[in-house]
């Protein structure tokens, strides 16, 4: 990131130059700089665990809890702060036989 010199605002790169979005002073790119800037271009979702309902559970961490509905000892989880953060974090199980959903506090 890159700051204005005259009113402190972000710029942004168009070309050769940085152009300040509030004032529109421009610069050149300073090459050297430009070298430890991070671009999100090539960024991956292969890390990203999914928590919707139709999600898949694989790679999903396992617990033993016992499903109410099945009796099943096995169930995926997910954790979720529900509260303030002087809280304890909400967990979310997903039985791994039949399915069945619950919370459990801590």
């Amino acid at each position: 990131m890159q700051f204005c010199d005259e009113c402190g605002s972000m710029m942004h790169a168009d070309g050769d130059e940085m152009v300040c979005k509030s004032c529109g002073a421009r610069v050149p790119k300073d090459k050297e700089a430009a070298k430890s800037f991070v671009s999100t271009e090539k960024q991956t979702f292969d890390d990203v665990i999914e928590t919707s309902e139709e999600a898949s559970d694989e790679g999903k961490p396992t617990a033993n809890e016992e499903c109410k509905k099945c009796g099943h000892d096995r169930a995926w989880y997910t954790i979720k702060q529900t509260g303030s953060a002087d809280e304890p974090p909400t967990r979310f199980f997903k039985c791994m036989e039949c399915g069945h959903r619950w919370r459990g506090y801590s």
